[in-house]
């Protein structure tokens, strides 16, 4: 008897110790974490020198080497690392011509179609080591034409085209670079009859205005033989695997019905020089382009064509079924292990990448590093936190859509949120993306770090007051790895970066040279970001309510809902189901906030006994599984991966956010086809997206109907 009272005391007071010897509170951690004695810009400063010192497009032995650096780093912090392995359809150059004939007289211009180096270029060594440039998954093929200039191969574009009377059909498409995604650049010139594209990067957008303007190793701009290339699919993953990963000796889609499903282009294209560019342009004749097509100040006087200058294309590339390797890092939850939170950044790069990606790399191990230190002090995360190390994104999004597939049910049901850096630092100014829910936790972080560019204030307070603020954007776009998490599955994310746009965007001159020049030369930025990446990973890892609050997201849809009343105010479309859905689901959110406000003032001595832990698990899981409320298992029409409701790409620019992407795609076709029928497809649409929301508001009430 004694001695069972004995083993009860001992029961008792155990459970009872950490009321009287409390362990430091999770905050102090968090503080700790964005202090100046845990970060550390030379290792990062070491890390983005280590990942550049070759070009390592995917497939290539040079990633598979830094994707061995990566795990090789995550370990050396004591967190637990591994890589997965796919087998995906790449795509690689072997042949590339471009001739230019002005008139019938002059003999022909033949293009090099090269990135020069510079003298003193330090990678002039491995220089012959970056591929040729190219479009990855170019229609191979060769063809000639009179040129058309279409500015930015825009919608709109071709409609000023048509407008003026110019012919597009069987013409080659001189278009520049700066506005809408690449492979929609391709498919807009062949819905409009062209049967090839030349893609040029214009001085006026990436050479600094022109004029007197210098150039990198000089200043930041292009040099004036500096190509962007990159991909020009329009769907995300593996193309010959949709919908399932590309693992082990997988079913495969044949070349012909990929080639159906249209997310390859139709027609040859090729990537060219501002140079370039340049001749072309200088071969045009007809009507002179509005002045908003015009070039920088010493550009010639751009007009449309066609012709008289005639372009011959020809492109040959090999597709090649290549291993890629995510680097996954885990440092195990100790409460609730099966939730988790990632971080993700991609590794391959079409070049150097010390922007992209691996400014994000560099920033991705500091943070890793910093949450190793956390651990040798005590700390130990309340829920899983996971680092994805991204392959291939750069042909499109691969590397993270082909591991969304294969684990898809899993992370549906135990992901909190994925946290995305690609170009973490290009230059000055923050910004940052997420589904709505994720607005106050961000702005809450940059209100704790330092504004790397002034110490006087935070981040924050730079951001808000800068001449070019704009509000938290969306992640509606293709453009990064939380396509699959946002787009396919409906977890909720967020995407953040400094900088911006930079003028030597996917050439041979985003290099560590660049960034230690112009990007960030003390590498506080980096700093910065890693700050403000962990600190939101920490409080949606640590914190026993999840700082969601889905009344940022109500606001969001109704400010939405209201921008698109003006387009069908007169086409008889009623909006009434959808005002009324997001009634509801302001509704909703109000109810559980106060809800978690119930359970908070209840803790304490008096709860101690009581199920609180099992209340709090509840409320967090609905906050959790309410984005995915947002997906239909039918996907967006036409284009069925693309599972939200809420947020997808444009259909005629990738990058491009839209609400309402169903919405948004059915008024675009009926405004073509101004038939009954296709009208009614829009009201379709939004019943749709208003059954969407209200199966949003069902999950955050938490109660059968």
């Amino acid at each position: 008897m004694f001695n069972t009272n004995i083993t009860a005391f001992i029961a008792i007071a155990t459970s009872l110790s950490f009321l009287f010897f409390p362990s430091p509170p999770k905050s102090s951690y968090h503080s700790l974490y964005i202090s100046s004695s845990l970060s550390d810009n030379a290792s990062i400063s070491h890390h983005l020198y280590t990942l550049t010192r070759r070009p390592h497009v995917a497939g290539s032995q040079a990633n598979a080497e830094a994707a061995a650096y990566v795990l090789s780093t995550l370990t050396s912090y004591n967190i637990r690392s591994h890589t997965v392995s796919y087998g995906v359809s790449l795509t690689y150059p072997v042949s590339r011509s471009l001739t230019l004939k002005s008139s019938p007289q002059d003999p022909p211009t033949t293009f090099d179609l090269r990135q020069e180096i510079y003298n003193g270029d330090p990678y002039a060594g491995v220089a012959d080591e970056v591929l040729p440039t190219f479009h990855a998954y170019a229609k191979p093929g060769s063809v000639a034409g009179p040129v058309v200039y279409a500015n930015y191969g825009r919608v709109e574009d071709y409609m000023t085209l048509k407008e003026m009377g110019v012919n597009v059909s069987g013409a080659i498409v001189l278009a520049r670079y700066g506005q809408i995604y690449r492979g929609d650049i391709v498919e807009n010139a062949h819905e409009a009859g062209a049967v090839g594209v030349v893609v040029y990067t214009d001085r006026k957008d990436y050479g600094g205005g022109g004029g007197d303007a210098k150039w990198f190793p000089d200043d930041k701009w292009m040099p004036p033989s500096g190509v962007q290339v990159g991909s020009v699919y329009s769907g995300a993953g593996d193309p010959t695997t949709p919908g399932w990963p590309s693992t082990g000796a997988c079913e495969r889609l044949s070349d012909d019905e990929v080639e159906k499903r249209e997310d390859i282009p139709m027609i040859p294209s090729l990537p060219v020089s501002a140079a370039d560019g340049d001749e072309i342009m200088r071969s045009i004749g007809g009507l002179v382009a509005n002045d908003d097509w015009q070039g920088s100040i010493d550009a010639p006087v751009y007009r449309v064509g066609p012709g008289p200058g005639i372009v011959n294309l020809s492109y040959a590339g090999k597709q090649v079924i290549s291993t890629i390797q995510n680097v996954i890092g885990i440092i195990e939850g100790e409460e609730e292990p099966d939730r988790f939170v990632i971080l993700g950044n991609h590794r391959d790069a079409w070049t150097f990448g010390a922007v992209d990606p691996n400014s994000g790399t560099a920033a991705l191990l500091e943070v890793a590093q910093r949450l190793g230190k956390l651990q040798k002090r005590g700390w130990k995360p309340r829920r899983t936190i996971v680092f994805c190390n991204w392959d291939a994104e750069e042909y499109g999004l691969i590397g993270s859509t082909e591991w969304v597939e294969e684990n898809r049910e899993l992370l549906a049901s135990r992901v909190i949120a994925y946290l995305n850096v690609d170009c973490g630092v290009s230059g000055a100014g923050f910004h940052a993306s997420a589904t709505p829910q994720l607005d106050e936790l961000l702005k809450q972080a940059t209100q704790q770090v330092q504004d790397p560019d002034n110490s006087s204030q935070t981040i924050y307070d730079s951001w808000v007051g800068s001449s070019n603020y704009s509000m938290i954007g969306r992640l509606g776009g293709g453009g990064s790895d939380y396509a699959a998490f946002v787009q396919h599955i409906g977890v909720p994310a967020a995407d953040m970066f400094f900088g911006g746009g930079y003028p030597v965007y996917h050439s041979m001159y985003d290099d560590y040279i660049w960034m230690k020049k112009f990007g960030d030369p003390m590498f506080h930025r980096h700093v910065a970001v890693a700050s403000i990446w962990g600190l939101v990973a920490l409080r949606l890892a640590d914190e026993e309510f999840l700082p969601f609050n889905y009344l940022s997201y109500a606001y969001e849809l109704q400010k939405s809902a209201e921008d698109l009343e003006g387009e069908v105010s007169d086409k008889g479309i009623s909006l009434v189901p959808l005002f009324k859905s997001i009634e509801e689901l302001k509704k909703a959110a109000t109810k559980i906030n106060n809800q978690r406000k119930a359970i908070e003032e209840n803790k304490g001595w008096g709860s101690m006994w009581k199920n609180d832990p099992w209340k709090v698990r509840e409320l967090n899981d609905r906050l959790m599984t309410a984005e995915r409320a947002f997906t239909d298992k039918d996907g967006l029409s036409g284009r069925p991966w693309y599972k939200h409701l809420i947020y997808a790409p444009s259909k005629h620019n990738d990058y491009g956010s839209k609400s309402f992407p169903g919405i948004d795609d059915a008024i675009e076709k009926a405004k073509n086809l101004n038939t009954a029928e296709s009208w009614r497809f829009v009201q379709h649409e939004v019943w749709r997206v208003s059954r969407a929301v209200t199966h949003a508001s069902l999950v955050l009430n938490g109660e059968l109907t």
